[in-house]
């Protein structure tokens, strides 16, 4: 992994990443059901996740919407 792809988000950036305001106990659950990537904890009270990890998962949603518009 390069140092780029190491680079982490916060609460705040992963929902400017997502576009919608996600609320901690949803993230939470798509966690838990294996649907969005595992957060990292940072301290006690601070967690991130990895900007390719969500990249990726964003990506993944963009690809299922273009293969539901072309069937």
């Amino acid at each position: 992994m390069t140092r780029y792809e190491k680079k982490l988000v916060s609460k705040k950036e992963l929902r400017s990443l997502c576009g919608i305001p996600y609320s901690p106990q949803h993230i939470a659950r798509l966690e838990a059901a294996g649907q969005f990537p595992k957060r990292i904890r940072l301290g006690q009270n601070r967690v991130a996740w990895l900007l390719s990890e969500v990249e990726g998962w964003l990506d993944e949603r963009i690809a299922k919407r273009e293969a539901s518009l072309n069937h």
